[in-house]
């Protein structure tokens, strides 16, 4: 991989390998335009700008393709209005990868178009949205009057929904790409100096991404600081859990190694995350169990210093971000067991026709 070869020349690589290196520029390459490839990609692989996800919607719900916000061209620039909701590092983000619907005279998921959307303009106010565990990764986001240039589409107009499952896909599989780690280079050299402020600066979003996981790491370690690494029952779960974690590693090595080979993302990341989020809930159970009480406690005199309870109120995200657990079953029972799809009642129906669930913004007086 490039950056197995970057970190064994002791290269700083990438140091921001965010929604932008993960998402933006992969779609940018397989569609982008080459106007869009000579604007977009260098300023991503030099770790100069930031992007968000700008997809979900509050009325959406899992159903992405019956998104709401509307793009109009008006001559050099689209004019966008509508609602973006979970959208992580938002309130940081130069640039958002958005949906948007350009026709509604087609059926929903025909009408979409992806674009590069400059957050820093009039127009786009960003809501960080504060979780249960303290943090506030996510945010919203309203779109009002907002403008892009004409050029900043990737892919052909109302081309959008197949670049949005690509995107997903990857997004599934993110956990298998990583950035050089600075502490592994010699850290007398100015740039790793700085790398390392920056990758510094790029995780503190993302920090509590390890707890989302469960941290099945700090399951045997725990067992013994508590004193229960001899109940048998316990040592089973435990044993479970380890073996289920090789099981998820093994998948998402053939998720990497499909990427290696040139291979499109394919429902191989809805069963990586599947099994991620499935161990997530394992490892969480664990820990709660092994702690008892002491598991509602957060602070420096609770258990590993909060991290045990953070463990238990982030694992549920996981089971919601980049498509729920029952979106990710459906995907596998139609693309890897050949099950019928699931019905539909508007497929092939224009939009413009289709019920559309709709949410009122009584703080803003507005109806995306």
């Amino acid at each position: 991989m490039v950056t197995e070869e970057l970190e064994r020349a002791g290269a700083v690589g990438v140091t921001n390998v965010g929604i932008g290196m993960l998402l933006a520029a992969p779609a940018i390459v397989e569609y982008g335009s080459d106007d869009v490839k000579r604007r977009f990609l260098r300023p991503i692989a030099t770790s100069e700008v930031r992007w968000c996800e700008l997809f979900s919607e509050p009325g959406s719900g899992s159903d992405l393709a019956g998104l709401t916000t509307r793009a109009q061209l008006d001559g050099d620039e689209w004019i966008i209005n509508g609602q973006k909701v979970w959208n992580t590092g938002a309130a940081r983000a130069d640039y958002g990868l958005l949906l948007a619907r350009t026709d509604w005279t087609k059926s929903k998921n025909r009408g979409i178009t992806c674009f590069i959307l400059p957050m820093r303009q009039p127009g786009v106010e960003v809501r960080p949205l504060k979780q249960m565990n303290g943090h506030a990764t996510f945010n919203e986001v309203f779109l009002t009057d907002a403008r892009i240039p004409r050029n900043n589409v990737i892919g052909a107009t109302e081309a959008g929904w197949a670049i949005a499952q690509s995107v997903l896909s990857r997004e599934r599989e993110h956990g298998t790409s990583r950035a050089i780690d600075p502490a592994r280079l010699d850290g007398r050299s100015r740039a790793v100096r700085e790398a390392a402020v920056e990758m510094d600066e790029h995780h503190d979003t993302y920090r509590w991404y390890p707890q989302r996981a469960g941290r099945p790491d700090l399951l045997i370690s725990q067992a013994q600081a508590l004193g229960v690494q001899n109940d048998p029952l316990i040592r089973q779960r435990i044993a479970a859990a380890i073996t289920f974690e090789r099981a998820t590693g093994w998948n998402k090595e053939r998720a990497r190694s499909a990427r290696a080979a040139g291979k499109a993302p394919g429902p191989e990341g809805s069963l990586a995350k599947l099994s991620g989020t499935e161990l997530a809930r394992l490892a969480a159970g664990i820990h709660a169990d092994m702690a008892g009480a002491h598991a509602m406690l957060s602070g420096p005199d609770s258990l590993l210093d909060g991290v045990i309870s953070e463990v238990i109120v982030s694992v549920p995200a996981g089971s919601i971000a980049g498509g729920t657990d029952e979106i990710q079953r459906n995907l596998v029972g139609e693309r890897v067991l050949g099950l019928p799809r699931e019905p539909g009642v508007d497929v092939g129906v224009p939009f413009e026709q289709v019920q559309q669930n709709k949410r009122s913004d009584s703080t803003r007086g507005i109806e995306p």
